[in-house]
Formats: C-alpha cells, sequence, structure tokens
C-alpha cells in the first residue's frame, strides 16, 4: 500500500488529497496542517471582514470530518519541523500537547502555502495591527472594523489584498489611509494606464493615497495610535498589514530541493521538485507560465487548485502535466472592476521582447440601453508576429470576462487580427456591435 503524507492542506493539499483518493482508492493518505482549518478559501477574507457576508465558514470547501469520513487522514494543529529526504522520514510537532513524533512516506507533497510578509517596521506588534491571511486574522480584523470607536484605518502595502481591504474598510464608514512604497497602486500586477484609474477611484471614495511612502514606526502604549512615514506621521486607530507574502519553506532548508530567491519550492510541469518522490504546489512553490521559460512565483487560488488536482493524479502514477499560468488575476476597487492576463508591458522589456502596445477607451454597451459606461483596454502584443502576449481591462461592468476572452486568445496563440475579427456575442445589454475587444484588436497596428 503507497503511503502519502501532504504537508498542508488548504487549496493544493486537499485538492491533491481528493484527487488521490479517486484514483486510488487504497492509497494511504495523511494530512497534516498547521492551523486549525483545511480547505479554506482565504480569497473571501476581505469580503468577509467586509460583512459581505456573516458566516466566516460560508469559506470552508470541505471539512476535516468530511475528508476523514472519505478516508483520508487529517490532522490539524500539527506542524511538520523538518524532512529527511535520505530516508523519506518527517518530524511532526502536535501543537496541542507538544508531543514530537516522526513519520515516513513512500511520497511527499508540499502544500504549505505562505505568510503575510511583515515590513521593518518599529512596534508592529502594538493591539490593533492585523495581517489577513488565515481565519484567525479574518474573525480578528473583522471584530476591530466592527468597533465603533476605531474610526481611523491604515492599510501598508496596495496590492490586491491592500485595496479588497479599503472596500472591506469603507463598508464601516472609517477615514482609510493607503500606504504604498512605489510611486503607484497594484505596480507588479498592472501598467500605469490602468493603475491611474483605479487611483482615481480610490480618491473619488475619500480613500487618502501616500504613495512613495516607507512606513518606519507605529506609536501607541499598547494600541495603536499613530503611524510614522519617513516624511509625516498620522493618527490612526487599525493598521493591517498587506505587504506581500512569502512561501513557508523555511522548515525545507538543508534538504536540497531547488528553490527560488523568495524560497517558493521549484517544481516542473507534474508538479515535481528537484528531489524524487517530492511534489509541491500552492503559494510555496513556483509555476511554469506559458510565456516565460523560466519558473514563476504566481501565488493565486486558481493556479494551487489545479496543480494540486494534476499532483493528486500524478501521485497514483499518471505523469499529467499542467498547460501553465498567464497570471490571470482580477479584483474590484470600489465601483470598478481590473483583471490582467499574459504578460504586463514591463514584463515584455524584461524578457527583451520586440513588443507594441495600444490603450483604448470605449463603451461597454449601447447608449440607449441603461448601465452604459466606459470600459478601457490595453493589449501587449508581438511587433513582428501581431501575436497577444497581454492584456489589462478597467471597467465598471464587464471588465473582467472581457479579460477570460484575453487569457484564451493569448492561450491560443492568436494575433491582433484575429481578435479583431472575433465572433463575440452582442445584444444591447452586454456590448456593441463591435465589442470593445474588437475595437482594441483593430487600433493595434
Amino acid at each position: 500500500m503507497m503511503k502519502v503524507i501532504i504537508v498542508g492542506g488548504v487549496a493544493a493539499g486537499m485538492s491533491a488529497a481528493a484527487k488521490l483518493k479517486r484514483a486510488n482508492k487504497e492509497a494511504q493518505i495523511t494530512v497534516y496542517e498547521k492551523s486549525r482549518h483545511v480547505s479554506f478559501g482565504a480569497c473571501g477574507l476581505p469580503y468577509f471582514v467586509g460583512n459581505f457576508f456573516e458566516d466566516s465558514q460560508k469559506m470552508i470547501a470541505r471539512t476535516v470530518e468530511q475528508f476523514n469520513a472519505s478516508g483520508i487522514t487529517v490532522n490539524i494543529e500539527h506542524e511538520v519541523l523538518n524532512v529527511d529526504t535520505d530516508n523519506k522520514c518527517i518530524t511532526v510537532k502536535n501543537l496541542l500537547t507538544g508531543e514530537t513524533f516522526t513519520d515516513t512516506y513512500d511520497k511527499l507533497m508540499i502544500a504549505t502555502g505562505a505568510s503575510a510578509i511583515i515590513p521593518p517596521i518599529k512596534n508592529v506588534d502594538l493591539k490593533h495591527v492585523y495581517t489577513l491571511k488565515s481565519m484567525e486574522d479574518g474573525e480578528a480584523l473583522k471584530h476591530a472594523m466592527q468597533n465603533e470607536a476605531l474610526k481611523r484605518v491604515a492599510i501598508v502595502g496596495a496590492g490586491f489584498i491592500g485595496l479588497e481591504v479599503v472596500e472591506a474598510a469603507k463598508q464601516y464608514g472609517k477615514e482609510v489611509h493607503v500606504f504604498q512604497l512605489n510611486d503607484r497602486v497594484l505596480v507588479d500586477t498592472f501598467d500605469k494606464e490602468i493603475t491611474d484609474l483605479l487611483e482615481e477611484e480610490l480618491r473619488a471614495h475619500d480613500v487618502h493615497l501616500h504613495l512613495s511612502q516607507t512606513v518606519t514606526e507605529l506609536v501607541g502604549d499598547e494600541a495603536v495610535t499613530q503611524i510614522k512615514t519617513n516624511d509625516e506621521t498620522f493618527d490612526v486607530d487599525i493598521v493591517v498589514l498587506t505587504a506581500g507574502v512569502r512561501p513557508n519553506t523555511s522548515f525545507l532548508k538543508g534538504t536540497g530541493i531547488e528553490m527560488l530567491r523568495n524560497g517558493a519550492l521549484v517544481i516542473d510541469h507534474e508538479g515535481r521538485t528537484s528531489i524524487e518522490d517530492i511534489y509541491a504546489a500552492g503559494d510555496c512553490a513556483s509555476i511554469n507560465h506559458i510565456l516565460k521559460s523560466e519558473p514563476a512565483y504566481i501565488p493565486l487560488a486558481t493556479v494551487a487548485n489545479k496543480m494540486g488536482r494534476i499532483i493528486g493524479e500524478n501521485l497514483a502514477g499518471a505523469h499529467h502535466t499542467f498547460n501553465g499560468s498567464l497570471a490571470s488575476a482580477c479584483l474590484k476597487v470600489m465601483n470598478l472592476e481590473a483583471g490582467r492576463t499574459g504578460l504586463s508591458e514591463q514584463e515584455a522589456i524584461n524578457l527583451g521582447i520586440n513588443y507594441k502596445t495600444v490603450f483604448i477607451t470605449d463603451m461597454n454597451q449601447t447608449s440607449y440601453y441603461p448601465g452604459q459606461s466606459k470600459i478601457n483596454v490595453k493589449l501587449i502584443y508581438n511587433a513582428d508576429t501581431k501575436v497577444i502576449l497581454g492584456g489589462q481591462i478597467v471597467g465598471r461592468k464587464d471588465a473582467v470576462q472581457r479579460v477570460n476572452v484575453l487569457a484564451t486568445a493569448i492561450f491560443a496563440g492568436l494575433t491582433t487580427d484575429q481578435l479583431a475579427m472575433l465572433d463575440l456575442c452582442y445584444a444591447p445589454p452586454f456590448a456593441r456591435t463591435w465589442d470593445v475587444l474588437n475595437i482594441a484588436g483593430s487600433v493595434a497596428k
């Protein structure tokens, strides 16, 4: 009987466990998860904090009891301390009892995810300072947001989670300040044409943006009362640290497993690491990007679930491969929605591609049906072949679903000329006879 251990029981780990059990009912599968929750959708946390829904259990896809009933042994609040790759053995600590023990495996999967980066800021251990990565983080921050005495919220970091927390804070009528080290929001994912529009939307909702600012210190006796930057000091009641994530792989140092500079485990198209019989997926691992030759770090739930499922099949003896990621991602910023896929302009520059771009503003639908609004599209494409390399769209309605069309077009290797003539749906409530994507394709010369 094959013995498989999975370290980490969130998206990738439990996707692999469930798929493996279906593929090989005889496999002995043991999962060790450090937290109290498995199969947990952390992407819902900002919306839980903002009280868009009240029951935190809605973020749980399957419970521990359900997995155990299916024949998968799940051990929550168990931390794997190290891995002995020579003897195929792990050391585990039961966080409830403090007991330490060992377990052996035939095959091992690492799916430990990532942790919130804590910037080098003085006094981050004051009360009312939060991160947003775990269920416990979400419950604590939601409780603080619901406290009417805490009126001013500072968000450190203007990435996806940071801007989603903005909307959550605004749900409670808070005064919101966003501090960003770079000169614009979402600098690593969207180009300036898009972030300019998102910043304009944030300011229109009285969100205070402090760009090109380094937060150096938090001030307070027990609870935070002020936040200091390299230039100014502001009174605050809540601080949320959303400065990115770091792969949870420090316990693997010394094993010889190949890693990226940030600690992400390098895997091949089948999910295998550089050590035989050890697989990895999710926010602790790299992924292959369709348009890049080097392993990429793309900590997205979509990638984690897909790679987890493939690894589950491969643990059962298959040799399935992942097609690759386009880093397709989206978010809602107040009344705007924005999405991106493929390469950004900066990535095209970094890769040395001879590229062109086009940026257009059009309308999402006909004027005579209620709801017409502006929609903005940016295309990045190969200057020689006109093959589409990337796309970014922002608008008030249906921007993100159009990004899905661009992801399909890039995956299929379509050119801008083909996009211009792509047969897309039309009806007055949804589009114009020449959709904004058709127009973007035709403008790209």
